[in-house]
């Protein structure tokens, strides 16, 4: 770490990521375009093998939606995940280091999972912690933010992240019933997220919500998904 920000800049003390520095300089377009790439599929790859079912969502799906890449302009990756995989990845894999060989890093890079321990708090009134968790390239500093979905326990049906993005969701009783942990209770079924797609995605297998158009069209509005031409 090259630049440590952590709250010396203003930044206030119940804020979690504090965006510190990996890197001694900043990179430059083809830098950051295969970075970001090659963290796209370190994750992708990672949380396959540790069993950790994720989606991509906002930006990323929709340069999903138009070439299964990454938005040239984009700067970093955003994924969801369930409360059950938020609460797994934190209890066992916060804070691992995973070697990872990519297209563009074929001789391997560092990639570091880090869970923000505010994560237990659902309320979105926490604007100053939206981020659950993060996948940071320990070389360069580009990330994935990953946030996770919860149930609305008043509302039935719907499903929400700490961003304040809402999503509708089947949710069912699972038995046998456990009444020590309401979210292995429920299963999400088939609405706007589940059952989720598989696709690809730099050129890796990836997850994507079941009604991805109504989504991508909810957040972007319905041009975005046909027009050609962005900020030209």
């Amino acid at each position: 770490m090259t630049t440590d920000r952590s709250g010396k800049g203003g930044d206030p003390k119940e804020k979690y990521w504090h965006e510190s520095v990996f890197s001694d300089h900043e990179l430059d377009y083809e830098d950051q375009k295969t970075n970001l790439t090659s963290l796209m599929q370190s994750y992708l790859m990672t949380m396959a093998d540790l069993g950790a079912e994720t989606w991509i969502i906002h930006g990323t799906l929709m340069g999903w939606w138009w070439n299964r890449k990454i938005m040239p302009w984009d700067s970093d990756i955003d994924v969801h995940v369930t409360e059950h995989t938020m609460e797994f990845l934190a209890s066992y894999y916060n804070m691992t280091i995973y070697p990872v060989r990519t297209t563009y890093a074929p001789q391997g890079k560092n990639y570091m999972l880090e869970v923000n321990p505010k994560y237990v708090n659902p309320s979105p009134t926490d604007h100053l912690n939206t981020i659950d968790a993060r996948w940071i390239d320990m070389l360069t500093g580009v990330f994935i933010d990953i946030t996770t979905v919860h149930p609305e326990r008043s509302h039935p049906g719907v499903v929400y992240s700490k961003d304040s993005h809402q999503y509708r969701v089947r949710l069912i009783l699972v038995q046998p019933f456990d009444p020590c942990n309401e979210l292995i209770n429920m299963r999400m079924e088939e609405d706007d997220l589940f059952p989720l797609r598989d696709s690809v995605f730099e050129d890796r297998p990836v997850k994507i919500p079941y009604n991805y158009v109504e989504i991508l069209q909810e957040e972007y509005g319905k041009v975005s998904l046909t027009r050609t031409r962005f900020a030209g």
